[in-house]
């Protein structure tokens, strides 16, 4: 299971439940959300229709919660080129505009069953291609003008600061910090004065340039 670093992921009782389950429990790079890509995005979808929906006060938000979870499980995605609904139930959904499905007969109980393993399986392959696909697409355009510095065990450099109040405030730490690990594009890095430890991802690092008397 990957989550975030919330409190409601990281605590004793989530600790006990991965080792009387069995899981491993990930946690994502603070302030990293492409650690989680997939629920981030669902997440962004999710609340940017909330928005759009709510009156002024935003007290009507629980009013579109099914309306919205019904519109993203059956409309197309441009990933998959297919909705979730029929990836998962080997169908398109009945909308609500739609005219009254028609009846279908099986001359055996299981031919139902075999019918619906076979559309699942010719819907996995076509999604996991053009997932495939779009991964390859996401990568060149990334990767296009992006530079990939690495960095070696005690460098020191700055990280980024994502708590800043002000367009004015600095957007990286004043006091340097030592890298003490190194996991490319994970590092872990250590403060100099709190000796506090901490995992920074790659993009949120740069090199500390001492100037020259």
């Amino acid at each position: 299971m990957i989550s975030d670093q919330g409190s409601s992921f990281k605590n004793q009782l989530m600790l006990s439940l991965s080792q009387l389950i069995g899981y491993h429990h990930i946690l994502c790079t603070p302030y990293h959300p492409q650690s989680n890509g997939q629920v981030e995005r669902f997440n962004g979808t999710f609340v940017t229709q909330i928005a759009k929906l709510t009156d002024r006060e935003s007290s009507n938000w629980d009013e579109y919660l099914y309306p919205i979870i019904f519109a993203y499980n059956t409309g197309i995605h441009s990933t998959t080129n297919i909705s979730p609904f029929e990836l998962t139930f080997g169908r398109p959904a009945n909308l609500p505009t739609d005219h009254p499905p028609r009846a279908f007969t099986f001359s055996k109980p299981n031919d139902y069953f075999h019918q619906l393993v076979r559309n699942l399986k010719h819907y996995h392959a076509a999604v996991k291609e053009n997932i495939l696909h779009q991964q390859q697409r996401s990568k060149i355009r990334y990767n296009y003008h992006r530079q990939n510095p690495e960095y070696y065990l005690g460098t020191a450099v700055l990280t980024r600061i994502f708590t800043t109040r002000s367009k004015l405030d600095p957007k990286f730490s004043v006091d340097p910090k030592v890298i003490i690990k190194e996991a490319h594009p994970l590092y872990w890095v250590e403060d100099i004065e709190t000796k506090t430890i901490s995992r920074v991802h790659i993009n949120d690092i740069k090199p500390l340039l001492i100037q020259q008397q």
